[in-house]
């Protein structure tokens, strides 16, 4: 199921039928990124996003190196400078 057709209703609201939400692994309460382009609107769950942003970062920074440790040691240094 890759296309439906839905309505927009009172306040702006779009359903998003089961089988999409499923798909998407998207339960009650958890929250989407709505990126507008080209005269569409892409969903995307917050989760989806984290793992994207991950791989992006993956690439860039190489293996061994950790920006959890350089971030940590950043802000000791920062704690005893002041």
């Amino acid at each position: 199921m890759d296309t439906t057709t839905t309505k927009v209703t009172e306040g702006g609201r779009i359903v998003i039928p089961a089988q999409m939400r499923k798909a998407l692994g998207l339960e009650v309460g958890d929250e989407v990124t709505l990126r507008l382009g080209r005269n569409e609107l892409k969903i995307i769950s917050r989760a989806e996003a984290v793992r994207r942003a991950q791989t992006l970062v993956r690439k860039r920074v190489p293996k061994g190196r950790s920006l959890v440790a350089e971030l940590h040691e950043n802000r000791r240094r920062e704690a005893i400078d002041e």
